[in-house]
């Protein structure tokens, strides 16, 4: 599996949670867990497993929808993402005014009518993706993590969170939509390449990429789960200051390292068209982008 910096994740999680707040509405996550918590727990903590979870940014989103008492399971591949972990969620409990400390299984979180109880592990979801158990759990979730999987892997977590009678919450999940502002020429060329490269192998088999939330909702529907999904597009603009900036360019980087990878041939072409980005970004100029994602939900009645 590809990782991920903690810088990355740092920088990106703000659009995120604006993301995940526009799409809110739709998917009415505190509805979502009074039908968990009347069909599995009633007043007992909900099971929350969060698959890839880096820094924990999923858990800092979604915890405070979810409301009243909860377990989660954090579990990454990546060392030193979870070697961070820790540190990143007690100051976003002390950023909110709430009380955190460390547990002898992990961390525990207070604040009004909201209690966490967390604990982390390190494990390879590609390589044993049937290595985590399930029993027990009310919730699995995962944030930027659908678009990387194969159709077989998520074929088999669906199964398996089908016997466990768990929901699923996936979010931020792409959707291949990208829109600039002014756009070039070289866009549509460009975000090809970006959404072949999309659909590599990260580690899972063949990547669903652009394609993901559309390839879950006859898996899940098959499984006899019902569903809802949701809008959750990053709307990044250089005219709201130094955080946009830096995130246009990170974007600018990152859409062209791949299209270069994804065809060499190209790189003269791609480069030249993040030369222009670039410049654009720098001058007076205003650039923006849209990122689309999709939000998807998914429980047994």
């Amino acid at each position: 599996m590809s990782g991920f910096d903690p810088d990355w994740l740092a920088l990106r999680e703000p659009f995120d949670q604006a993301a995940r707040e526009a799409g809110a509405p739709a998917l009415d996550i505190p509805a979502f867990a009074a039908r968990l918590r009347r069909r599995h727990r009633g007043d007992a903590a909900l099971q929350v497993l969060d698959l890839g979870c880096g820094t924990g940014a999923n858990l800092r989103a979604l915890a405070p929808r979810l409301g009243g008492a909860q377990h989660w399971r954090l579990v990454d591949h990546d060392p030193q993402l979870l070697g961070v972990l820790p540190g990143a969620l007690q100051r976003w409990a002390a950023s909110q005014g709430w009380r955190s400390e460390r547990t002898a299984a992990g961390l525990r979180i207070e604040a009004p009518r909201l209690s966490l109880d967390v604990v982390w592990q390190q494990a390879d979801l590609a390589a044993d993706p049937e290595g985590l158990p399930l029993h027990d759990t009310d919730l699995v979730t995962a944030s930027a993590l659908l678009d990387l999987v194969s159709g077989d892997w998520l074929s088999r977590w669906i199964a398996r969170s089908r016997e466990a009678g768990a929901a699923l919450c996936f979010a931020l999940s792409v959707d291949d939509r990208l829109h600039w502002q002014p756009a070039d020429a070289a866009d549509a060329d460009v975000h090809a390449l970006f959404q072949a490269h999309q659909r590599r192998d990260k580690g899972f088999g063949p990547a669903l990429g652009g394609s993901a939330v559309d390839a879950a909702l006859p898996l899940l529907a098959s499984a006899g789960y019902r569903c809802t999904t949701a809008a959750s597009d990053w709307h990044i603009d250089a005219a709201q200051g130094p955080a946009h900036r830096a995130m246009l360019a990170a974007m600018v980087e990152g859409i062209a390292s791949a299209a270069c990878e994804q065809n060499p041939a190209a790189a003269v072409r791609v480069q030249a068209w993040r030369d222009r980005r670039h410049a654009r970004l720098a001058g007076p100029s205003a650039l923006a982008m849209t990122v689309g994602h999709k939000e998807l939900l998914a429980w047994l009645d």
